[in-house]
């Protein structure tokens, strides 16, 4: 296993954490609360002996039985190999108090002792304006102050200038959390975030790195583009190794569901270090990146000039979870993300069709004709209409 430093600390982290979001299940469900707990145990132990020393976890993880069955993993001194990050489900927290409770549960939940990273969960511009107005950062302190949590820091989901506000917002940050992937460099926080936050000294761990699987099993005329390349890597291990390659990443996070996939990702982490990305190795990802973009049905660029929904809708990111579904072939994720990150304002569903978006866009895209269309899919389980269709 490799090693980085973990920005401003003296500790370095390994490059792979393991994330436990999607540890295995005895049903078809991958994230439900039914955990093989033994084959799980068995997995998160097998990672620390070889050399993981980062696992991450939340509140809301198969449903509650995450950090259980994290706990249970790390007895028998597993423990004092290892430091954990588990996450504030913020949107639970109607009052301040609720902080200080939901945190002692997830302690009594872990039974591991302190918690050495606790973030706040999937931040956007809403969530941190609720955080500041429930003195939450107050809070956090006050944990840390009392031993029960060693450091702070958050996950990330929403736009660039949402991302360096809370960045710039507090002083106490230790690490930050963002989606981050070929796919994603101008989504979210993207690569302008990763490289504002390491140039803060704040270490960044990378989630999604392969978009929940998804690009660890590509569409045909993908596959057909890496098997096209001199130089033979997997999928995972194309993807993997693009974000190795870049310095400011402290952490990748995977979430593995079985010994194969765990194995696997042990041994690209191993010959991270070997393995250097030239330009041809770049184009290739370049192509992909292209031929992915190509299935996308809506042509919406993510601008951002239809923005602010005078309802709340936030229709790039509703666009992108819908061509998603499409680019991926794959609507688990789009659908989960919806529902889990979006506010009933935020969906596509509280559009008015009041028309004020479509003066704006530059792409003359039919915004108030598609809401309906993208709700029925991301909401309504609804399947893509054929082409062709309005």
């Amino acid at each position: 296993m490799e090693y980085r430093r973990f920005g401003n600390s003296d500790w370095e982290a390994s490059i792979l954490g393991f994330g436990c979001m999607r540890l295995p299940t005895s049903d078809a469900i991958p994230i439900s609360a039914n955990i093989v707990e033994d084959e799980a145990i068995r997995m998160i132990r097998r990672g620390i002996d070889r050399g993981i020393n980062y696992i991450d976890t939340a509140y809301t993880y198969h449903e509650g039985r995450s950090e259980v069955v994290l706990g249970r993993a790390l007895r028998d001194g597993y423990r004092d190999k290892v430091r954990i990050a588990t996450k504030s489900p913020v949107w639970l927290i109607e009052k301040a108090d609720d902080f200080d409770r939901l945190l002692d549960e997830q302690l009594e939940r872990l039974q591991s002792g302190p918690i050495d990273y606790y973030l706040f969960h999937g931040l956007n511009k809403k969530r941190w304006d609720a955080i500041r107005d429930l003195s939450l950062l107050q809070r956090m302190e006050a944990a840390e102050d009392d031993g029960r949590i060693g450091h702070s820091g958050f996950s990330f989901h929403d736009v660039y200038e949402s991302f360096r506000e809370i960045i710039d917002g507090y002083d106490g940050w230790s690490m930050c959390q963002i989606q981050y992937n070929y796919m994603d460099t101008e989504n979210q926080a993207g690569t302008r975030g990763l490289e504002y936050a390491s140039a803060r000294g704040i270490a960044v761990v990378v989630m999604e790195p392969l978009l929940g699987g998804n690009l660890a099993r590509p569409p045909r005329d993908v596959q057909d583009i890496f098997d096209a390349h001199e130089e033979q890597h997997s999928p995972a291990e194309w993807a993997l190794q693009w974000i190795w390659g870049q310095p400011e990443v402290a952490v990748v996070l995977s979430g593995m569901s079985t010994m194969q996939q765990l194995e696997e990702n042990l041994l690209t982490a191993s010959t991270a270090s070997r393995y250097s990305m030239g330009e041809d190795e770049r184009r290739l990802i370049a192509r992909v990146r292209e031929k992915y973009e190509e299935k996308a049905a809506i042509p919406c660029t993510k601008c951002g000039y239809c923005m602010p929904c005078p309802h709340g809708v936030d229709i790039p990111a509703n666009f992108s979870l819908y061509n998603d579904g499409l680019m991926y072939g794959d609507l688990l994720v789009p659908r989960f993300r919806y529902f889990r990150f979006f506010t009933e304002e935020d969906r596509a569903s509280a559009c008015t069709s009041c028309g004020e978006c479509e003066e704006k866009c530059p792409q003359n895209i039919a915004i108030s004709e598609l809401m309906p269309g993208v709700h029925a899919v991301l909401g309504e389980g609804k399947p893509y209409p054929d082409k062709g269709e309005s």
